[in-house]
């Protein structure tokens, strides 16, 4: 009976893997289903936990959730309720998938093809909103902002699978990953999310430098080659649109740095007076920040005319680290850089002794599941620059599992005898 659970909650942790990126896109919560799957097949799995042995690298990331969901946890009041536990309950709940993918790794082949699903089918979603629909600005079934960069994520995750060829001589593979790099970044660009684009193309010489120093210079010019083509069809559909988000950003900033009268009701006017609020905030209770008390505090400082009213239409501050330092101080701040920062450890591509070196050129999908790995902090961080990506569920859920799961894949490399990375 024990040895049938485990075989279904392996064949669960599968599907699981699968689905959290594959239909994350496709409709509303789509991320959650892959979620589910994982919850059910740890519980499934609930008398094996005992024997799991976290690797050192997932005992830090353990380390970094449970940091951050007492961060989130500093948000509960009596006043919400329930509501206010949301996000705390959730980061707690994850931790059983957590053990279940430590005792069932994702496979490397599962999850990239689940990736290049979910970039695939986020793309084909934002056509249809756009030539059947005639959307002028896709959102998928969710914030045009979250949607627009998870597209992008996904796009990004697949042009680096592509780039370092793991998929060896497989075409079909090759296909998927080309296509689904192609529609997950189209997907960004139909959403109209300009930090979605500004953390694309931030991250652009990191890839290009370590596909040179990791590989050969062959793939980073193959890369760059490729991504010039992508860029040339994907301007060529949408350019007129792209130049002009651009154009209005740039604008928007000049004129409210020089105080414009009504630019603080432009999108890119409202980013700077939350961040002037959110910096101001935070100075006055840099510890622990407002905590609950935010939203009570701006209003009153609106009412006395120290800030514009129309910061009192977003409950953030579109800045992930400023929103943090209003919210949660220093503390949270903390908090959240550890959450950025081991990952970046974990998968960050270091250079290894001669053995080493032989073993993982041997294997191209070591490398692969490292960048990644890599692109999921890194564009997380540059989404932040504009966005408070951990203020929806879909932020939060999707980084908590997708995390793991590449982690999990490496760590079963390991265990086949290839060198995985350790913390830098």
């Amino acid at each position: 009976m024990s040895q049938g659970r485990e075989r279904w909650a392996a064949r669960l942790t599968t599907a699981g893997v699968f689905l959290v990126p594959a239909v994350a896109l496709l409709f509303p919560s789509g991320y959650s289903v892959g979620a589910a799957l994982l919850f059910l097949a740890s519980l499934l799995n609930i008398g094996a936990w005992s024997r799991c042995r976290p690797s050192r690298e997932m005992r830090w990331w353990i380390a970094c959730v449970l940091c951050m969901g007492l961060v989130w946890a500093m948000d509960i009041n009596a006043v919400r309720g329930w509501a206010s536990a949301d996000r705390p309950a959730k980061y707690l709940l994850v931790l059983p998938c957590f053990l279940q993918l430590c005792l069932c790794p994702a496979r490397a082949g599962v999850l990239r093809l689940g990736v290049a699903a979910g970039a695939i089918g986020g793309g084909s979603v934002a056509l249809f909103q756009n030539l059947v629909e005639r959307s002028p600005r896709v959102d998928g079934f969710m914030n045009a902002i979250q949607f627009g960069d998870l597209s992008m994520l996904l796009g990004c995750m697949c042009a680096l699978w592509l780039a370092v060829g793991s998929a060896g001589g497989k075409r079909q593979t090759r296909l998927l990953l080309a296509a689904g790099a192609c529609l997950g970044i189209l997907g960004s660009v139909l959403s109209l999310s300009r930090g979605g684009w500004l953390a694309g193309v931030l991250s652009l010489p990191l890839w290009l430098w370590l596909l040179a120093r990791g590989h050969n210079h062959r793939r980073m010019w193959h890369a760059l080659a490729a991504l010039s083509l992508m860029g040339l069809l994907i301007g060529w559909y949408q350019g007129p649109e792209v130049a002009q988000r651009w154009t209005e950003a740039v604008q928007e900033g000049d004129a409210y740095r020089e105080g414009v009268p009504a630019t603080i009701n432009t999108s890119s006017g409202q980013r700077l007076e939350h961040w002037r609020l959110a910096l101001e905030m935070g100075r006055d209770r840099p510890w622990l920040g407002w905590r609950g008390q935010y939203t009570a505090e701006k209003t009153r400082r609106v009412q006395a005319g120290e800030i514009d009213p129309t910061v009192l239409q977003f409950d953030h501050a579109h800045n992930e680290v400023l929103d943090m330092f209003a919210k949660r101080g220093l503390v949270g701040v903390a908090a959240l850089l550890f959450f950025y920062l081991v990952p970046l450890l974990v998968f960050w591509p270091r250079r290894l002794d001669s053995e080493a070196r032989r073993q993982e050129a041997d294997d191209q999908g070591v490398f692969a599941l490292r960048l990644a790995g890599l692109a999921i902090p890194v564009l997380y961080t540059g989404f932040g620059l504009t966005q408070v990506f951990f203020a929806h569920n879909s932020g939060n859920l999707f980084y908590l599992l997708m995390v793991t799961m590449v982690m999990t894949a490496l760590q079963q490399r390991r265990a086949a005898g290839v060198s995985a990375p350790a913390m830098a």
